[in-house]
């Protein structure tokens, strides 16, 4: 393979979590008087971190959300997420086949660190990540679109950005990967293609992501 490191996005990507956390989050932010339906939210917030919902409102509307906001907000979504949650189809042969052949791979997931944890126990793919192959905006001072998130992860594996591949689905994802100067592999199972444009290449089904990975 000519990529020394492969970057996964979390949420959509190995774990089918964007149609539950985004249910959740419209539905949240419209409890609190921000009027939000599915389809706002899979268009403002997906790929983002929960301070870009902030930035975004207080942009908007000039209010800020309430205090404990982003902590009801985990809540809400890791009991869905506990109950609900599976991977996405084909993601585990890929990490499996990655693992065999020797190919470096982590994470790198606009969501929290308990987030990512809570998604991979519930899906069985904790096995294939230990923690110093986690990586969270948390970890950094900007979330995607921003390339620092990519930077933090290729750095912290010892690989040059040039070398390493992403694995995205949302559009900020796409940015932030292209911006850190690295392909970007836009799975659009879910986004349609037009919003993933400026990927490298572009693929609808995880079994053809390591025929992708190996041109």
């Amino acid at each position: 393979m000519r990529y020394g490191l492969v970057i996964f996005d979390n949420d959509g990507v190995l774990v089918d979590s964007e149609p539950l956390a985004n249910r959740i989050l419209s539905g949240y932010l419209s409890e609190l008087g921000h009027p939000t339906t599915y389809e706002d939210a899979l268009r403002d917030y997906m790929g983002g971190s929960v301070q870009r919902v902030h930035d975004l409102v207080l942009a908007r509307t000039g209010e800020r959300l309430p205090d404990d906001f982003t902590d009801t907000l985990h809540q809400r979504t890791f009991a869905a997420f506990r109950s609900e949650l599976e991977p996405v189809a084909g993601v585990a042969e890929v990490l499996e086949k990655l693992a065999v052949d020797a190919v470096p791979h982590c994470l790198a997931s606009s969501g929290s660190h308990e987030r990512i944890r809570v998604a991979l126990h519930k899906t069985g793919l904790d096995t294939h990540f230990d923690d110093a192959r986690i990586f969270s905006a948390e970890d950094v001072g900007r979330g995607k679109p921003a390339p620092d998130l990519f930077l933090h992860a290729a750095e912290a594996m010892g690989v040059p950005p040039a070398r390493c591949a992403v694995v995205e689905d949302s559009p900020l994802g796409v940015e932030a990967a292209r911006a850190a100067g690295m392909d970007v592999y836009g799975y659009a199972a879910m986004t349609p293609r037009a919003k993933l444009s400026r990927a490298t290449h572009l693929f609808s089904d995880m079994s053809e992501l390591l025929a992708l990975l190996a041109r």
